[in-house]
């Protein structure tokens, strides 16, 4: 039981964190056209092998919920870049220290930063026609980042992502 609590209260904070996602697509792109997919081979992720597998898993189920089917000869292909940043401090407590008497005054004050600062990773995710040499689809996706978190934790925030990733493809032209 206490274990049940521990998931959904974890499920509940990974869930709660926001999924920032930004799309660009081709107006001129037939995307009725594209019906198979697969990744390229010398793709550089930037995530950790377990982590790109996860995204995979996560791109390859999400991708035959929507009719896609992965194929050694496809229509489309994949390619997937990543980048952690930290967030800039936005919590700081100022201490100052002033004096003055008769017609003179002065001080000072400083800011101390509280608690630490976020890890974000910025995930970019192309399609890519390569008969045509061209990008067609991109969701650009940011969200928080805890590279502490244990497995569950992590693949539960990537099928997230890309849950929110693929809710705009194709997109209405």
């Amino acid at each position: 039981m206490r274990f049940l609590k521990i998931a959904i209260l974890a499920v509940l904070i990974v869930s709660c964190a926001p999924i920032r996602v930004n799309y660009d697509f081709d107006k001129q792109t037939n995307f009725q056209q594209y019906k198979t997919y697969n990744y390229y081979d010398d793709m550089e992720t930037g995530l950790s092998e377990l982590d790109t597998k996860r995204l995979l898993d996560a791109l390859d189920a999400k991708m035959t919920t929507k009719g896609f089917s992965l194929s050694n000869t496809p229509d489309f292909f994949i390619d997937i870049k990543t980048r952690q940043y930290q967030e800039a401090q936005r919590q700081t407590v100022g201490v100052g220290v002033g004096g003055g008497g008769g017609n003179v005054g002065g001080g000072i004050s400083i800011g101390i930063p509280i608690g630490q600062s976020k890890i974000n990773r910025q995930i970019t995710i192309d399609f890519v026609d390569e008969n045509k040499k061209q990008l067609f689809w991109q969701a650009i996706c940011e969200s928080n980042y805890n590279p502490n978190a244990i497995p569950g934790e992590r693949e539960e925030r990537l099928i997230a992502i890309v849950e929110k990733v693929l809710m705009a493809y194709p997109p209405a032209n």
